[in-house]
């Protein structure tokens, strides 16, 4: 919420910026020109227990653009409304020109920084339509695709950054929860190198459990050829199968980077992996990387070299179909404060004046949500839902407090509207019925609106019989 309120706006954070620390690496010298690429390898066939949830092998016509039913533009340089630069310094402006990018027509994608006479660069970023990437309950999920980075080294390959990636659903519309929604970057380059760096970005920015805004990465040469010259693989695998829960990267097969949710707090690891995902495809020019590593971005700089891609998929296999079930660690019958959830998204927490004091959650809109580990129903059906709400919301603005079990996606219980209570910290204790529910459940609080604007507060919540 912003105003006077009294509680802060949200905070615009930047997007990703970069690893700080270079493996030893030797750079094989290699051609500047962009190499020719091979008629089309399509997707490799799925593995045994993989099914193919998502495909653009970039078939079609020379000199036309993507697939909009799978893709969609990011043009400009920023969000409306998000971090000016991308969040990152760098400079180009992304457009959806064919100029900039292309299918060539042998089954393969061309993203083409260029300069202009005056110095300007553009280039292309392309996002999935699809937000809702993640592996099924007690499963895996495998995002990859076949890449030759921009094949130029040396001085004409300063300021150069192609990038495979993907960021938490939570951030698009809303630009300003970065890092704590999540961002995996499949595959990084900058300066012709024949590196390619992957890195989870979480937590907080600056500092906080994932060192931000370095985030949790490392590093590895291409093998057999190096990244410029040739196609190689670039693949996540997220694995929900295994505890802790892992999160792999891989070049042409070989796993060079893990990350487990046990280096980081629950809370954390939750807040970037509770959700569904989107993959980005770009060339950036410039920015926080790059000058990292010497920057240089000048009329040195050879414009028109593209970054290729032959395919992107993504894969699915599922495990048991469910996860282990949650220890009972919260009594459904006693009030669980709303601060103390184990995972949230858009929400903030506040000094609150109700009575017995202590802090509520604030700054809730449509699409937030805060999750509650193991809460025990007991074998008795629970078949009421409580809350004590407050809002200030405009007139005209109203929502729905929700409540859903073991996954935002899964349907309401539960549910009550709320509207202007007179004022955000007028607080009221609300009733609602819901199905009856027993056993040992994790509890989604999730907050849906047909306005942008914030609409409730949260102190606490409970159930009842």
């Amino acid at each position: 919420m912003s105003g006077t309120s009294g509680i802060p706006t949200r905070r615009r954070p930047l997007r990703r910026a970069f690893v700080a620390v270079l493996s030893t690496l030797g750079l094989a010298a290699v051609a500047a020109t962009a190499a020719t690429p091979p008629a089309n390898a399509s997707a490799p066939t799925p593995p045994a227990g993989w099914s193919q949830v998502f495909l653009d092998d970039f078939t079609g016509a020379a000199g036309t653009g993507v697939n909009t039913s799978n893709w969609q533009y990011a043009t400009g340089t920023s969000y409306p409304g998000g971090p000016a630069n991308w969040g990152t310094g760098e400079v180009e402006t992304m457009t959806n020109s064919t100029n900039n990018v292309s299918l060539d027509g042998n089954g393969n994608l061309r993203i083409t920084p260029l300069r202009d006479a005056a110095g300007r660069w553009t280039s292309g970023r392309i996002e999935t339509n699809r937000t809702d990437f993640q592996p099924p309950s007690g499963g895996k999920l495998r995002v990859e695709a076949r890449v030759q980075m921009p094949n130029v080294t040396g001085t004409a390959a300063e300021g150069y950054w192609p990038a495979f990636w993907m960021l938490g659903a939570p951030y698009r519309g809303n630009y300003q929860n970065w890092p704590s929604v999540g961002e995996l970057d499949i595959m990084e380059n900058v300066q012709g190198r024949n590196t390619v760096w992957a890195t989870m970005h979480c937590g907080t920015n600056p500092g906080g459990p994932c060192n931000e805004t370095t985030g949790i990465g490392n590093s590895t040469a291409c093998p057999n050829t190096t990244c410029q010259s040739g196609f190689h693989t670039y693949t996540m695998e997220w694995d929900r199968s295994v505890s802790p829960e892992a999160i792999r990267f891989l070049v042409d097969g070989v796993n060079f980077h893990t990350v487990n949710a046990s280096q980081v707090d629950a809370t954390t690891w939750a807040n970037a992996t509770n959700h569904g995902f989107f993959i980005i495809l770009n060339v950036a020019m410039g920015g926080a990387f790059p000058d990292a590593f010497g920057g240089g971005l000048d009329g040195d700089t050879r414009s028109g070299v593209p970054m290729v891609v032959d395919y992107v998929q993504v894969l699915s296999a599922t495990g048991s179909g469910t996860t282990p079930p949650p220890t009972g660690n919260r009594d459904a019958y006693a009030a669980i404060q709303a601060e103390s959830y184990d995972g949230q998204s858009g929400t903030t927490a506040e000094t609150t004046s109700d009575t017995g004091g202590g802090q509520n959650i604030g700054s809730i809109a449509n699409g937030d949500w805060a999750l509650f580990r193991g809460v025990n129903f007991g074998s008795t059906a629970a078949t009421q839902f409580v809350a004590r709400v407050a809002s200030g919301a405009a007139g005209g603005v109203s929502g729905l407090v929700e409540v859903r079990l073991d996954s935002r996606t899964n349907a309401p219980v539960g549910s009550f509207s709320l509207a202007n209570t007179g004022g955000w910290q007028s607080w009221r204790t609300v009733p609602a019925n819901m199905a009856s529910v027993t056993g040992t459940h994790d509890v989604y609080l999730t907050f849906t609106s047909g306005q942008a604007s914030d609409f409730v507060n949260v102190n606490w919540f409970n159930f009842g019989r």
